[in-house]
Protein backbone atom coordinates (compact mmCIF):
# COMPACT_ATOMS: atom_id res chain seq x y z
CA UNK A 1 0.00 0.00 0.00
CA UNK A 2 2.82 2.42 0.84
CA UNK A 3 4.07 2.17 -2.75
CA UNK A 4 0.63 2.58 -4.28
CA UNK A 5 -0.23 5.85 -6.01
CA UNK A 6 -2.75 7.78 -3.93
CA UNK A 7 -5.31 10.25 -5.21
CA UNK A 8 -5.44 13.10 -2.71
CA UNK A 9 -7.75 16.12 -2.60
CA UNK A 10 -6.84 19.17 -0.52
CA UNK A 11 -9.62 21.63 0.29
CA UNK A 12 -8.95 25.18 1.47
CA UNK A 13 -11.64 27.85 1.92
CA UNK A 14 -9.30 30.63 3.07
CA UNK A 15 -8.97 33.70 0.89
CA UNK A 16 -5.92 34.93 2.77
CA UNK A 17 -2.22 34.27 2.35
CA UNK A 18 0.16 33.20 5.06
CA UNK A 19 1.86 30.22 6.64
CA UNK A 20 -1.17 27.96 6.44
CA UNK A 21 -1.69 28.42 2.72
CA UNK A 22 2.03 28.07 2.04
CA UNK A 23 2.15 24.82 4.04
CA UNK A 24 -0.79 23.39 2.08
CA UNK A 25 0.92 24.11 -1.25
CA UNK A 26 4.40 23.04 -0.13
CA UNK A 27 3.15 19.79 1.36
CA UNK A 28 0.95 19.03 -1.67
CA UNK A 29 3.84 19.68 -4.04
CA UNK A 30 6.13 17.41 -2.04
CA UNK A 31 3.56 14.60 -2.03
CA UNK A 32 2.98 15.02 -5.78
CA UNK A 33 6.72 14.83 -6.44
CA UNK A 34 6.70 11.40 -4.81
CA UNK A 35 4.33 10.12 -7.47
CA UNK A 36 0.91 10.72 -5.97
CA UNK A 37 -1.97 12.47 -7.72
CA UNK A 38 -2.78 15.69 -5.85
CA UNK A 39 -5.64 18.14 -6.48
CA UNK A 40 -6.59 21.35 -4.69
CA UNK A 41 -10.17 22.65 -4.39
CA UNK A 42 -10.35 26.32 -3.41
CA UNK A 43 -12.27 29.51 -4.24
CA UNK A 44 -11.32 30.91 -7.62
CA UNK A 45 -10.63 34.32 -6.05
CA UNK A 46 -8.31 32.95 -3.37
CA UNK A 47 -4.57 33.48 -3.30
CA UNK A 48 -3.95 29.76 -2.86
CA UNK A 49 -5.92 28.92 -6.01
CA UNK A 50 -3.98 31.50 -7.99
CA UNK A 51 -0.64 30.20 -6.69
CA UNK A 52 -1.34 26.49 -7.20
CA UNK A 53 -0.06 26.33 -10.78
CA UNK A 54 3.33 27.77 -9.75
CA UNK A 55 3.63 24.81 -7.36
CA UNK A 56 2.81 22.40 -10.19
CA UNK A 57 -0.59 21.50 -8.76
CA UNK A 58 -3.98 20.95 -10.35
CA UNK A 59 -6.53 23.36 -8.87
CA UNK A 60 -10.32 23.08 -9.11
CA UNK A 61 -12.33 26.27 -8.55
CA UNK A 62 -15.07 25.79 -5.96
CA UNK A 63 -17.23 28.46 -4.27
CA UNK A 64 -16.31 27.35 -0.74
CA UNK A 65 -15.16 30.62 0.84
CA UNK A 66 -18.40 30.60 2.86
CA UNK A 67 -20.84 27.96 4.04
CA UNK A 68 -23.46 28.06 1.32
CA UNK A 69 -25.71 25.86 -0.81
CA UNK A 70 -23.52 26.66 -3.81
CA UNK A 71 -20.42 25.51 -1.98
CA UNK A 72 -22.11 22.35 -0.77
CA UNK A 73 -23.39 21.59 -4.26
CA UNK A 74 -19.92 22.11 -5.73
CA UNK A 75 -18.31 19.74 -3.23
CA UNK A 76 -20.97 17.07 -3.74
CA UNK A 77 -20.54 17.32 -7.51
CA UNK A 78 -16.73 17.06 -7.25
CA UNK A 79 -16.79 14.10 -4.86
CA UNK A 80 -19.32 12.24 -7.00
CA UNK A 81 -17.43 12.90 -10.23
CA UNK A 82 -13.98 11.90 -9.02
CA UNK A 83 -12.71 9.28 -6.63
CA UNK A 84 -10.15 10.36 -4.05
CA UNK A 85 -8.37 8.01 -1.69
CA UNK A 86 -7.96 10.80 0.88
CA UNK A 87 -9.44 14.28 1.39
CA UNK A 88 -7.34 16.66 3.46
CA UNK A 89 -9.35 19.65 4.76
CA UNK A 90 -7.64 22.71 6.20
CA UNK A 91 -10.04 25.43 7.37
CA UNK A 92 -13.34 25.34 9.22
CA UNK A 93 -15.61 26.13 6.28
CA UNK A 94 -14.19 23.60 3.83
CA UNK A 95 -14.10 20.98 6.58
CA UNK A 96 -17.80 21.43 7.27
CA UNK A 97 -18.73 21.47 3.59
CA UNK A 98 -16.76 18.27 2.97
CA UNK A 99 -18.27 16.50 5.98
CA UNK A 100 -21.79 17.61 4.98
CA UNK A 101 -21.16 16.38 1.43
CA UNK A 102 -20.29 12.96 2.83
CA UNK A 103 -23.67 12.84 4.53
CA UNK A 104 -25.49 13.82 1.35
CA UNK A 105 -23.78 11.18 -0.80
CA UNK A 106 -24.07 8.59 1.99
CA UNK A 107 -20.38 7.81 2.19
CA UNK A 108 -17.93 7.88 5.07
CA UNK A 109 -15.29 9.86 3.24
CA UNK A 110 -11.60 9.33 4.12
CA UNK A 111 -11.14 12.80 5.63
CA UNK A 112 -7.95 14.07 7.25
CA UNK A 113 -8.52 17.36 9.07
CA UNK A 114 -5.40 19.49 9.48
CA UNK A 115 -5.59 21.97 12.34
CA UNK A 116 -3.05 24.75 11.74
CA UNK A 117 -3.75 27.25 14.53
CA UNK A 118 -4.26 27.41 18.29
CA UNK A 119 -7.64 29.18 18.31
CA UNK A 120 -10.06 27.35 20.63
CA UNK A 121 -12.15 24.59 19.07
CA UNK A 122 -15.88 25.20 19.70
CA UNK A 123 -17.18 22.92 22.43
CA UNK A 124 -20.45 21.72 20.96
CA UNK A 125 -21.94 18.45 19.75
CA UNK A 126 -21.61 19.22 16.05
CA UNK A 127 -17.93 20.10 16.31
CA UNK A 128 -17.30 16.96 18.33
CA UNK A 129 -18.99 15.00 15.54
CA UNK A 130 -16.80 16.69 12.94
CA UNK A 131 -13.60 15.76 14.76
CA UNK A 132 -14.57 12.40 16.26
CA UNK A 133 -16.81 10.86 13.60
CA UNK A 134 -16.51 12.66 10.27
CA UNK A 135 -12.69 12.80 10.25
CA UNK A 136 -10.53 9.68 10.29
CA UNK A 137 -7.41 11.52 11.37
CA UNK A 138 -6.58 14.94 12.79
CA UNK A 139 -3.19 16.46 12.01
CA UNK A 140 -1.87 19.41 14.02
CA UNK A 141 1.23 21.49 13.37
CA UNK A 142 2.55 21.13 16.92
CA UNK A 143 2.28 18.87 19.96
CA UNK A 144 0.66 21.53 22.13
CA UNK A 145 -2.04 21.93 19.47
CA UNK A 146 -2.49 18.15 19.42
CA UNK A 147 -3.14 18.08 23.16
CA UNK A 148 -5.50 21.04 22.84
CA UNK A 149 -7.59 19.31 20.16
CA UNK A 150 -7.79 16.12 22.23
CA UNK A 151 -8.91 18.04 25.32
CA UNK A 152 -11.43 20.26 23.55
CA UNK A 153 -13.05 17.66 21.27
CA UNK A 154 -12.65 14.37 23.12
CA UNK A 155 -11.23 12.72 20.00
CA UNK A 156 -9.33 9.44 20.41
CA UNK A 157 -5.68 10.48 21.06
CA UNK A 158 -4.46 7.75 18.70
CA UNK A 159 -6.27 9.54 15.86
CA UNK A 160 -4.46 12.86 16.38
CA UNK A 161 -0.88 13.32 15.18
CA UNK A 162 1.46 16.30 15.34
CA UNK A 163 3.36 16.93 12.09
CA UNK A 164 5.23 20.24 12.15
CA UNK A 165 5.53 22.22 8.94
CA UNK A 166 8.72 21.62 6.98
CA UNK A 167 10.75 24.20 5.09
CA UNK A 168 13.35 24.14 2.32
CA UNK A 169 16.65 24.12 4.19
CA UNK A 170 18.64 24.68 1.01
CA UNK A 171 16.74 27.88 0.34
CA UNK A 172 16.65 29.18 3.92
CA UNK A 173 20.26 29.33 5.06
CA UNK A 174 22.71 31.92 6.40
CA UNK A 175 23.98 34.45 3.88
CA UNK A 176 26.14 37.53 3.51
CA UNK A 177 24.29 40.21 5.48
CA UNK A 178 25.97 43.12 3.69
CA UNK A 179 25.11 41.69 0.27
CA UNK A 180 21.55 40.96 1.39
CA UNK A 181 21.07 44.52 2.68
CA UNK A 182 22.29 45.89 -0.62
CA UNK A 183 19.97 43.54 -2.52
CA UNK A 184 16.87 44.65 -0.60
CA UNK A 185 17.82 48.32 -0.45
CA UNK A 186 18.57 48.64 3.26
CA UNK A 187 21.43 50.76 4.65
CA UNK A 188 24.64 48.93 5.47
CA UNK A 189 25.05 50.62 8.84
CA UNK A 190 22.96 50.28 11.99
CA UNK A 191 21.15 47.42 13.70
CA UNK A 192 18.30 45.90 11.69
CA UNK A 193 15.41 44.26 13.51
CA UNK A 194 12.88 42.44 11.38
CA UNK A 195 9.60 40.57 11.21
CA UNK A 196 8.09 38.51 8.39
CA UNK A 197 4.36 37.94 8.90
CA UNK A 198 0.95 38.75 7.50
CA UNK A 199 -0.16 42.08 8.98
CA UNK A 200 -2.86 40.68 11.25
CA UNK A 201 -3.51 41.93 14.77
CA UNK A 202 -2.52 38.73 16.57
CA UNK A 203 0.95 38.70 15.02
CA UNK A 204 1.81 41.45 17.50
CA UNK A 205 3.26 44.07 15.16
CA UNK A 206 1.96 46.89 17.32
CA UNK A 207 3.94 45.61 20.32
CA UNK A 208 7.04 45.40 18.18
CA UNK A 209 6.53 48.98 17.01
CA UNK A 210 6.03 50.16 20.60
CA UNK A 211 9.14 48.26 21.74
CA UNK A 212 11.15 49.70 18.86
CA UNK A 213 9.98 53.24 19.64
CA UNK A 214 11.19 52.88 23.23
CA UNK A 215 14.71 51.75 22.32
CA UNK A 216 17.65 53.98 23.21
CA UNK A 217 19.42 53.20 19.92
CA UNK A 218 18.02 55.75 17.48
CA UNK A 219 20.20 54.42 14.68
CA UNK A 220 18.42 51.05 14.60
CA UNK A 221 15.89 50.25 11.89
CA UNK A 222 12.81 48.04 11.78
CA UNK A 223 11.96 46.00 8.68
CA UNK A 224 8.36 44.79 8.34
CA UNK A 225 7.92 42.22 5.56
CA UNK A 226 4.38 41.19 4.70
CA UNK A 227 1.02 42.77 4.01
CA UNK A 228 -2.50 42.46 5.32
CA UNK A 229 -5.50 44.20 6.86
CA UNK A 230 -3.49 45.94 9.59
CA UNK A 231 -1.09 47.78 7.27
CA UNK A 232 -2.72 51.23 7.40
CA UNK A 233 -3.23 51.18 11.20
CA UNK A 234 0.37 50.05 11.71
CA UNK A 235 1.76 52.73 9.41
CA UNK A 236 -0.31 55.28 11.33
CA UNK A 237 1.04 53.92 14.62
CA UNK A 238 4.62 54.26 13.35
CA UNK A 239 3.95 57.91 12.55
CA UNK A 240 2.29 58.47 15.93
CA UNK A 241 5.27 56.92 17.73
CA UNK A 242 7.68 59.11 15.77
CA UNK A 243 9.56 56.20 14.16
CA UNK A 244 8.08 56.15 10.64
CA UNK A 245 11.38 57.28 9.06
CA UNK A 246 13.18 54.28 10.62
CA UNK A 247 10.51 51.67 9.79
CA UNK A 248 10.21 50.13 6.35
CA UNK A 249 7.00 48.39 5.38
CA UNK A 250 8.24 46.20 2.54
CA UNK A 251 4.94 44.48 1.69
CA UNK A 252 4.68 40.91 0.44
CA UNK A 253 7.83 39.44 -1.07
CA UNK A 254 7.98 36.44 -3.39
CA UNK A 255 11.30 35.39 -1.86
CA UNK A 256 11.84 36.41 1.75
CA UNK A 257 15.29 34.81 2.03
CA UNK A 258 17.39 37.92 1.30
CA UNK A 259 15.17 39.97 3.61
CA UNK A 260 15.84 37.54 6.44
CA UNK A 261 19.54 37.40 5.68
CA UNK A 262 19.69 41.21 5.90
CA UNK A 263 18.45 41.21 9.52
CA UNK A 264 20.46 41.19 12.74
CA UNK A 265 17.54 40.02 14.83
CA UNK A 266 14.13 38.48 14.07
CA UNK A 267 11.05 39.13 16.23
CA UNK A 268 7.61 37.51 16.12
CA UNK A 269 5.58 38.73 19.14
CA UNK A 270 2.36 36.81 18.37
CA UNK A 271 -0.31 36.64 21.03
CA UNK A 272 -2.86 34.19 19.54
CA UNK A 273 -3.75 31.77 16.73
CA UNK A 274 -0.33 30.22 16.18
CA UNK A 275 0.84 26.71 15.44
CA UNK A 276 4.53 26.66 14.57
CA UNK A 277 5.00 29.77 12.41
CA UNK A 278 6.88 29.15 9.17
CA UNK A 279 8.56 32.56 9.24
CA UNK A 280 10.04 31.76 12.64
CA UNK A 281 11.44 28.48 11.34
CA UNK A 282 12.77 30.24 8.23
CA UNK A 283 14.53 32.84 10.37
CA UNK A 284 16.11 30.15 12.53
CA UNK A 285 17.21 28.24 9.42
CA UNK A 286 18.85 31.45 8.19
CA UNK A 287 20.91 31.51 11.39
CA UNK A 288 19.16 34.47 13.00
CA UNK A 289 18.74 35.02 16.74
CA UNK A 290 14.97 35.09 17.31
CA UNK A 291 12.63 36.55 19.91
CA UNK A 292 9.07 35.29 20.14
CA UNK A 293 6.32 34.36 22.63
CA UNK A 294 5.16 31.03 24.13
CA UNK A 295 1.93 31.03 22.08
CA UNK A 296 0.56 27.98 20.27
CA UNK A 297 3.44 25.57 19.68
CA UNK A 298 6.17 28.20 19.39
CA UNK A 299 7.86 27.00 22.59
CA UNK A 300 8.36 23.61 20.94
CA UNK A 301 11.01 25.11 18.65
CA UNK A 302 12.19 28.18 20.58
CA UNK A 303 13.70 27.18 23.90
CA UNK A 304 14.29 30.35 25.90
CA UNK A 305 17.98 31.04 26.24
CA UNK A 306 18.97 28.13 23.98
CA UNK A 307 17.51 28.47 20.47
CA UNK A 308 16.04 31.94 21.01
CA UNK A 309 14.34 34.17 23.52
CA UNK A 310 10.72 34.03 24.68
CA UNK A 311 8.90 37.01 26.19
CA UNK A 312 5.33 37.34 27.49
CA UNK A 313 2.75 38.13 24.78
CA UNK A 314 1.33 41.66 24.53
CA UNK A 315 4.23 43.07 26.57
CA UNK A 316 6.10 45.75 24.60
CA UNK A 317 8.35 46.59 27.55
CA UNK A 318 9.59 43.01 27.95
CA UNK A 319 10.09 42.77 24.20
CA UNK A 320 12.14 45.98 24.19
CA UNK A 321 14.36 44.72 27.02
CA UNK A 322 15.00 41.45 25.17
CA UNK A 323 15.82 43.25 21.91
CA UNK A 324 18.20 45.70 23.54
CA UNK A 325 19.92 42.95 25.53
CA UNK A 326 20.64 40.91 22.40
CA UNK A 327 21.72 43.88 20.32
CA UNK A 328 24.21 44.78 23.07
CA UNK A 329 25.66 41.24 23.26
CA UNK A 330 27.20 39.99 20.02
CA UNK A 331 28.33 36.75 21.64
CA UNK A 332 24.81 35.93 22.80
CA UNK A 333 23.43 36.67 19.33
CA UNK A 334 26.00 34.39 17.73
CA UNK A 335 25.33 31.58 20.20
CA UNK A 336 21.55 31.74 19.70
CA UNK A 337 21.97 31.96 15.93
CA UNK A 338 24.14 28.84 15.86
CA UNK A 339 21.70 26.91 18.06
CA UNK A 340 18.75 28.06 15.96
CA UNK A 341 20.39 26.89 12.72
CA UNK A 342 21.30 23.56 14.30
CA UNK A 343 17.72 23.01 15.50
CA UNK A 344 16.42 23.83 12.03
CA UNK A 345 18.73 21.31 10.37
CA UNK A 346 17.63 18.60 12.78
CA UNK A 347 13.88 19.24 12.83
CA UNK A 348 12.56 21.53 10.10
CA UNK A 349 13.23 19.63 6.87
CA UNK A 350 10.46 19.61 4.27
CA UNK A 351 11.08 15.93 3.44
CA UNK A 352 10.26 14.87 6.98
CA UNK A 353 6.87 16.63 6.86
CA UNK A 354 6.00 15.15 3.47
CA UNK A 355 6.96 11.60 4.42
CA UNK A 356 4.94 11.73 7.63
CA UNK A 357 1.90 13.11 5.81
CA UNK A 358 2.13 10.31 3.23
CA UNK A 359 2.18 7.83 6.12
CA UNK A 360 -1.05 9.36 7.46
CA UNK A 361 -2.69 9.37 4.03
CA UNK A 362 -1.69 5.74 3.49
CA UNK A 363 -3.24 4.59 6.77
CA UNK A 364 -6.45 6.51 6.11
CA UNK A 365 -6.76 5.23 2.53
CA UNK A 366 -6.22 1.66 3.71
CA UNK A 367 -8.84 1.97 6.44
CA UNK A 368 -11.36 3.40 3.96
CA UNK A 369 -10.78 0.55 1.53
CA UNK A 370 -11.21 -2.00 4.30
CA UNK A 371 -14.40 -0.30 5.45
CA UNK A 372 -13.31 0.58 8.97
CA UNK A 373 -12.47 3.73 10.91
CA UNK A 374 -9.03 2.68 12.13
Amino acid sequence: MADERLRILHTESSLGWGGQEIRVLTEARGVARRGHEVTLAAPKESRIFQAASSYGLEAVAAPIARKSIAGLHAMVKLLKARHFDVINTHSSTDSWLTAASACLIHRHLPIVRTRHISAPVPRNLMTRWLYREASRRIVTTGERLRLQVIEETGVDPSHVVSIPTGIDLERFRPGDAAAARAAVGMPAEGALIGIVATLRSWKGHRYLLEAFAGMADRGARLLVVGDGPQREPLEALARELGVAERVRFAGNQEDVTPWLQAMDLFCLPSYANEGVPQALMQAMACGLPVISTPVGSIAEIVQDGDTGRLVPPEDAAALRVAIEALLADADARARLATSARSAALQRFGEDRMVERMIDVFTVVARSARHGNGA
